[in-house]
């Protein structure tokens, strides 16, 4: 079972950018996917990111182009880069492992760590 703790949220103003990391302990993290979540007041937690053991990374048409996911197996880190940030990315962001290990549409993640909080105002 993987530990996962995030962090790099904060508050940033349209337009700007911020670099999350999720830190892994507990287990290697070789051999998995990992992925990025994030959940908005009032909405559904929704994939936005996920990147192969492998590092094949994919996303959600939303983020594509603005968000790059990245991962270092030798600090067990994984982190996603957020560029051109709109207010429409303000939500609680969480990065997860999947119990088989593949990407999979985003479903089947088991592991998740606290979440850090993304707010993007002016």
């Amino acid at each position: 079972q993987l530990q996962l703790v995030e962090s790099g949220g904060g508050l940033v103003q349209p337009g700007g950018s911020l670099n999350l990391s999720c830190a892994a302990s507990g287990d290697t993290i070789d051999y998995t996917a990992i992925g990025w979540f994030r959940q908005a007041p009032g909405k559904e937690r929704e994939g936005i990111s996920c990147i192969s053991s492998g590092g094949t990374p994919n996303y959600v048409d939303s983020v594509k182009g603005r968000f790059t996911i990245s991962r270092d197996n030798a600090k067990k880190m994984v982190y996603l880069q957020m560029n051109s940030l709109t207010p429409e990315d303000t939500a609680a962001y969480y990065c997860a492992a999947p119990r088989r290990g593949y990407c999979s549409g985003y479903v089947g993640f088991v592991d998740w760590g606290q979440g850090t909080q993304v707010t993007v105002s002016s």
